[in-house]
């Protein structure tokens, strides 16, 4: 009985002791780290205000060593956070080829993001190397990979809407002057019988590392109208024929099939279309026969079909 108690004294002993050396050593901690020290801390770029003319390169750095003077508990902050530093690119000077910000400079700005129980002692280093390079910016045009499929007697009003119709593309000139037009994804719409509109991503060529686009996704839109058919019988004109010579041609009209929308048929006269035969061109092996073209149509219509392609013909002379 008499060990355990002395056992049991012993337990508390060793725990009243820990509990006050806990105590002694958070008290000298955070003693120390109240007081002032130097010491050097990284610092994440975060480089801004970039010239429009200017683009930043892959092998910028990313971090800035600085020698700072603060307490204790600033550094154990940045021992878990590392702080970010705003650069003002727009500062940069051109030396030897390279785009610098001097160390004047670097100390303005980073003293001016730093609190004030913070203080910059030194850098390390009398400037920062920042990786740019001189870019072209142009307009390059979009241009729809679209596959579309209407339900009978629907047709597409008009063209495809992109929006935007184009990328601004900014780069090295030798990378952006490669470019004639930017691809959408492929977009495939079946049994279409009204208007759509469908965002799609663009499809940007490789090998432009350092060159920038101004969007990734466009809208393609469309309007679907239903159309109908309408026949006209058109008299047929043979032109270049010889001097002192007339034609008759069987049949002397033929007859074209118009599709369009109801609106557009109404308003469609004989006038609207023309078909021509040339006996100027006409085929040696067979001399009945002229072949016809079609050399005026009506614009904004769905289709335009010429059903005979040929007539016969008998030349006589005036």
């Amino acid at each position: 009985m008499f060990k355990k108690l002395l056992h049991g004294l012993n337990q508390r002993k060793v725990k009243v002791f820990s509990l006050f050396l806990l105590c002694s050593f958070l008290a000298w901690f955070l003693s120390n780290l109240s007081e002032s020290y130097e010491s050097r801390a990284d610092f994440t770029i975060n480089y801004r205000n970039l010239p429009d003319t200017l683009l930043l390169g892959k092998n910028s750095e990313n971090t800035l060593e600085a020698k700072l003077k603060t307490s204790g508990f600033q550094f154990l902050y940045f021992n878990f956070f590392k702080k970010r530093i705003d650069l003002d690119v727009s500062q940069v000077t051109h030396q030897n080829g390279n785009y610098v910000l001097t160390e004047a400079t670097l100390k303005k700005q980073i003293e001016q993001q730093l609190s004030q129980n913070i203080s910059l002692m030194d850098l390390g280093r009398n400037q920062l190397k920042v990786d740019l390079y001189q870019v072209v910016s142009r307009e390059v045009p979009i241009k729809a990979d679209v596959s579309l499929q209407f339900e009978q007697n629907y047709i597409l009003d008009g063209a495809l809407e992109i929006t935007p119709n184009h990328v601004v593309v900014k780069g090295p000139g030798n990378e952006v002057d490669t470019l004639k037009s930017i691809v959408t994804g492929p977009l495939q719409l079946a049994n279409l019988s009204a208007d759509f509109s469908r965002e799609v991503p663009l499809i940007f060529p490789k090998g432009l590392d350092n060159t920038i686009f101004s969007n990734g996704r466009v809208n393609v839109s469309g309007k679907v109208v239903r159309f109908s058919e309408k026949v006209f019988q058109v008299p047929v004109q043979v032109v270049n024929l010889p001097e002192g010579y007339q034609v008759k041609t069987f049949p002397n009209v033929v007859t074209i099939l118009c599709k369009a929308t109801v609106d557009q048929l109404k308003e469609l006269s004989l006038n609207d279309f023309g078909v021509t035969a040339d006996y100027g061109q006409l085929n040696g092996t067979d001399k009945n026969t002229l072949f016809l073209r079609l050399s005026k149509s009506p614009e904004n219509v769905y289709d335009v079909k010429l059903q005979e392609p040929s007539v016969n013909f008998v030349l006589e002379q005036e």
